[in-house]
């Protein structure tokens, strides 16, 4: 898997994007990884858990940004996208277990990847409680 290099977030500096922030970086570095070794699963699950795993991994990244759009004319909006962001988490949790149990990756990569969103979880958590 990849490496994440990713440093803790500076929450006393006001970040200019949500690209600046760590937790989105993390979500987006992992949701590739999904992407790319999902283009491996079998083509009878395009439609579903490959789909599936898909989409809750890039919400979780979408709902970042969108939330720190919306940001300007209210944290409450930021909180609640995030919030969203930390279910997806947990909702691609049960997909890579399904990937597992399905032979579609192995231990490792179920290691990786649910170790992976159990931190960008902890992160959101981090970010919503000091909004």
């Amino acid at each position: 898997m990849h490496s994440y290099k990713v440093q803790e977030q500076n929450f006393d500096r006001p970040s200019q994007s949500h690209y600046d922030l760590k937790v989105y970086q993390r979500a987006y570095a992992i949701s590739l990884e999904v992407y790319k070794v999902s283009q491996n699963f079998p083509k009878e699950e395009r439609y579903a858990i490959t789909d599936q795993i898909r989409r809750s991994s890039s919400s979780i990244c979408a709902n970042i940004a969108e939330g720190y759009g919306r940001q300007i004319t209210s944290n409450a909006d930021f909180k609640r996208f995030l919030v969203m962001a930390k279910g997806s988490c947990h909702e691609a949790g049960v997909w890579i277990d399904y990937c597992l149990d399905l032979d579609f990756i192995d231990d490792k990569c179920h290691y990786e990847w649910q170790n992976e969103y159990l931190e960008i979880s902890k992160m959101l958590f981090g970010l919503i409680k000091t909004l």
